[in-house]
């Protein structure tokens, strides 16, 4: 087992770079990757970081030379003949040949775009423009640069012994999550944790203690190198990247109303019926369901990312029913904000009534909070988000009002499209 302490204490080693490899990302990255390389090659994007906790001044924080070195790596990085091989052989869901020929040579010759990066208010200005195919990869290894730069930046003035005793602390607290976590009988869980991981090392870590720990209620993990190298299934469909841009792209009100499902449409065609789950919160998911054809509802399961999860779950049920499907035979993801107390309420209420399964992420992959002085290493959200389309903006309502991003007049705009009505406001943590 690696000596994490040891290798955070000697973290200028070339051995540690942030992001060591283009499938350090989230699968569902590289599922969306190939449907829109097949359907908006053409389309030009741009993605912005976003830093929802504006306490935080990353700018104050991080190196911008170091910042720069890290991303710079990241655009020298090309697959390895054995990734490819990974890619292309494996079976992912129960399908031989996920990713088609055409796209992996495609993604074999991939190099990641150039970045723009500026200060602005405390703040990094970091934004990518340019093919949507090329440019949507950045968001992951992005977050995951700045998440673990801010990690070092609190931790390197700390001596051997203190990083020994930092981690001994988070390893236990994990362990003792990982204990109640056994206890829930028929529990199907997943790390979702890359994008706001504490480090690479940290997060492989947690997995190897889920595998240990969970044994068979561990189902996997989104990162494709880490699910690679434990050789565990890689889990992941897809997210709200896709309506957004989608939507944005509309000229219409009666196309921006439709965006959502021609997603969807895309989607199934794609991949042939598999991986059929819903993510219906882009736009508000009481407007999406309300008006979503009948076909939706023989769908696999629904993701829920934002607001309140119970109300959400309970909503999908209902909507089943309105639909003639039988909720016992549907899968629901939880995938927003979800620590132990949570997995735990939530498993109690659904399971027998659904499928129930969990997507853990930041308090999977980073919960130090309380273990170094001032809290400096407690977890915050940053998002890095498609912003544009062609020139156009992108919008994100979501279940929680806290959480959309866009210019007003569109926000206001996608609110009377969609039928969005008053919605309840909820903190946004990680």
């Amino acid at each position: 087992m690696v000596d994490i302490a040891a290798r955070v204490y000697n973290h200028k080693w070339k051995i540690d770079p942030i992001v060591r490899s283009l499938i350090d990302t989230d699968f569902y990255k590289l599922l969306m990757c190939q449907s829109i390389y097949r359907n908006r090659p053409e389309t030009i994007v741009t993605f912005s970081l976003i830093n929802r906790t504006t306490s935080i001044r990353l700018a104050d924080l991080i190196d911008e030379g170091e910042l720069r070195e890290q991303l710079d790596h990241i655009r020298s990085l090309r697959l390895t003949r054995g990734e490819s091989t990974w890619l292309r052989g494996n079976t992912f869901y129960g399908k031989r040949q996920m990713f088609r020929p055409d796209f992996m040579e495609w993604f074999e010759a991939l190099r990641l775009p150039p970045y723009h990066l500026e200060k602005r208010d405390g703040q990094y200005e970091l934004t990518f423009e340019g093919k949507w195919p090329e440019v949507m990869l950045w968001e992951i290894p992005a977050l995951a640069v700045l998440m673990e730069l801010r990690s070092r930046a609190v931790t390197k003035d700390m001596g051997r012994f203190e990083l020994q005793v930092l981690y001994a602390r988070a390893m236990t607290k994990l362990w003792a999550k990982v204990e109640r976590l056994r206890r829930i009988d028929g529990l199907k869980l997943a790390d979702f944790g890359t994008r706001r991981r504490h480090g690479f090392l940290w997060q492989d870590w947690c997995v190897q203690a889920l595998i240990e720990g969970l044994g068979d209620r561990f189902i996997g993990t989104s990162n494709c190198l880490i699910a690679m190298r434990r050789d565990i299934e890689a889990i992941g469909t897809n997210a709200h990247e896709l309506p957004m841009v989608y939507a944005a792209l509309a000229r219409t009100d009666a196309e921006l109303a439709q965006a959502p499902y021609q997603v969807l449409a895309d989607w199934h065609e794609e991949h042939d019926g598999n991986l059929r789950i819903i993510l219906p919160d882009t736009f508000g998911s009481q407007g999406f369901l309300a008006h979503a054809p009948d076909w939706l509802a023989r769908w696999t399961g629904i993701r829920i990312d934002s607001g309140d999860p119970a109300t959400g779950a309970e909503a999908a049920i209902r909507w089943w029913q309105s639909r003639g499907e039988d909720p016992r035979d549907k899968l629901v993801i939880f995938s927003d904000g979800l620590d132990v107390d949570v997995i735990e309420a939530l498993h109690a209420r659904f399971a027998g009534r659904v499928k129930v399964s969990f997507g853990w992420g930041t308090n999977l992959t980073n919960d130090f909070r309380g273990l170094v002085a001032g809290d400096g290493l407690a977890p915050f959200s940053l998002v890095c988000k498609a912003v544009s389309a062609d020139g156009r903006p992108t919008v994100k309502l979501s279940d929680n009002p806290n959480k959309a991003v866009g210019p007003v007049e569109e926000i206001a705009r996608y609110r009377r499209v969609f039928g969005v009505g008053a919605q309840v406001a909820q903190p946004v943590e990680v």
